[in-house]
Parts: structure tokens; C-alpha cells; sequence
């Protein structure tokens, strides 16, 4: 298996990897989605809230402001040694305080630890008028987004097959298949169609090319053929400022491989550890 990056930075990336079934692949697009634990706001307790806002709409808001997020700084409630009360081990705490008027953004969430703050200063939470006021205290907690979309360390997450373009000999650089593409694959060249350099990866094997050459009616066949590789894929990843991308696939992958792992182990004491003997 090789994994190729052609975009990698804090916040998104872009690979292919392969050859991977295509089970492989949708196991890794979930393990990023929903396993890799973050922080995100669980408890609020609301002291003073004059806003347009219920308590239960403010309190929703702040859970889904994402939180940068250390893994190794802080543990999951069910693991920590204070059984699940809350401590400085497994809780980020954090405080708000605002008078209108004005809008309440995320900065105004003040962590108690500052590795903990909001990943974006200004997501708006609401709009005070003169006189309004909120009061809040917030804790944060490790866990996944299978529990909840809250904990979803990316806002985009997925793949494609890797696209394949065959443009036969049949081709006579008419064009419309260069003007039926929607990502602009295609260009023409010395009377023939080729595919632009630096641009076969962003193929959506739409097929429109392939009708619109059939659509010229030269042949019962078109002359340009998309297809896919089977065992190779394109990965599109982008997060949501909880943990950088680079951490979210290292994790993902990580998951995959302890699972894989437990399986075996189990697998075998089922099998007695015999599984995999040969007899002589």
C-alpha cells in the first residue's frame, strides 16, 4: 500500500492510496470521521441569559464551537482515575461573560487552559441588544464522533476512485467533449484531445465527455473513454480546526490497525492458535 500527498497543510489535505480494497477505503474515511476522539462542549451551566436565545439553543451553540485540541493532555471521563466527576485530567473549563450591545463570537469563550481555545475566533454565537447579557460556564470533553457530530474532528471527509481517460485513435479534435466537461480535464491539441496536464485528478467520471462524443455521430462507439482503478483512491480530507489533518490521518489509521489487530488475537483464541499452523 502506498500513500501519496499532492495537498497537505493544518487544515486539508489531499492523497491517493493503493492498492486498498474499496472496504479498506470506506474503513479509513469512518475511522477519521468517527473515531478519532476531540474536545467539544458537553456541560454549560447558564448563570445569566437575557439573549433571544433559550438556554438549551445557547448551550447547543457552544457544543459545536470546535476546540483545538491536545490528545495528549487530556483522557476520556471513563477513563480517568476521578471516575467520570470531572477534573482537570479529562475537563477543559471555560468561562463567558458578555453585556450587550453587540454579537458573542468565540473568542469570548475563555478556556481556563490556553491550549483549549475555540479554533476559530470569530464563529457568532448571538446577538446581544443593550442590557442583554450571557453567563455561562462550559466544560469540554474528549470523546468521538460516533457518540455525536459534535466530536467530528473533520468537516469534510472523503474519497473517489482514481480516474482513468482513454482517448482512441478515432478522435478527431471536434472539441465537444472538451465543452461538455465540467472541471475543464480536456483541452485540444494539434487536431486531437488530450487530457490537461495536472488535471486527471479532478476527473468526477460524470461521463458527459463520453456522450457528447457519441452525440457528434462518428461511430457506434465514443472515441474518449472514462473509467476508474479499482484498488486506488483519492482522498479528500478537511478539518474543522479541532486537530490538524496530518494528526486526524495518523489516528485514523492507528484505529484501523489496533481493530485489525484485536481481531487476529481473537480470531486465534477461537481457533485454539492453531489458525495459521501448518501440519507436517
Amino acid at each position: 500500500m502506498e500513500i501519496t500527498f499532492t495537498k497537505l497543510d493544518d487544515n486539508s489535505c489531499r492523497f491517493h492510496i493503493g492498492p486498498v480494497t474499496p472496504s479498506f477505503a470506506n474503513t479509513l474515511r469512518r475511522a477519521m470521521i468517527g473515531e478519532v476522539p476531540t474536545l467539544a462542549i458537553e456541560e454549560v451551566r447558564i448563570y445569566d441569559n437575557t439573549s433571544a436565545l433559550f438556554d438549551e439553543m445557547l448551550a447547543h451553540r457552544l457544543g459545536l464551537i470546535p476546540i483545538r485540541t491536545d490528545s495528549s493532555a487530556y483522557v476520556r471521563r471513563e477513563e480517568c482515575s476521578c471516575g467520570g466527576e470531572g477534573c482537570s485530567a479529562c475537563t477543559a473549563t471555560f468561562t463567558m461573560s458578555v453585556e450587550g450591545p453587540g454579537m458573542v463570537y468565540s473568542r469570548d469563550l475563555i478556556p481556563q487552559d490556553p491550549s483549549t481555545a475555540p479554533a476559530y475566533e470569530t464563529i457568532p454565537v448571538v446577538k446581544l441588544t443593550k442590557d442583554q447579557k450571557v453567563v455561562v460556564e462550559a466544560h469540554a470533553i474528549l470523546s468521538t464522533g460516533r457518540e455525536h457530530a459534535k466530536w467530528q474532528p473533520v468537516s469534510a471527509c472523503g474519497y473517489k476512485n482514481y480516474p482513468l481517460i482513454t482517448i482512441g485513435d478515432s478522435c478527431d479534435g471536434c472539441g465537444q467533449c472538451v465543452d461538455e466537461c465540467p472541471r475543464t480535464v480536456l483541452e485540444t491539441e494539434a487536431g486531437r484531445v488530450r487530457v490537461v496536464e495536472g488535471r486527471l485528478e479532478e476527473c468526477s467520471l460524470c461521463g458527459l465527455c463520453e456522450r457528447a462524443c457519441l452525440g457528434t455521430g462518428i461511430g457506434e462507439e465514443p472515441a474518449i473513454k472514462v473509467t476508474f482503478e479499482k484498488d486506488r483512491f483519492i482522498f479528500v480530507v478537511e478539518g474543522d480546526g479541532s486537530l490538524k489533518v496530518r494528526e486526524v490521518i495518523l489516528q485514523g489509521l492507528t484505529y484501523v490497525r489496533t481493530r485489525s489487530s484485536e481481531m487476529v488475537e481473537k480470531l486465534d483464541e477461537i481457533s485454539g492458535g492453531t489458525g495459521d499452523e501448518k501440519q507436517d
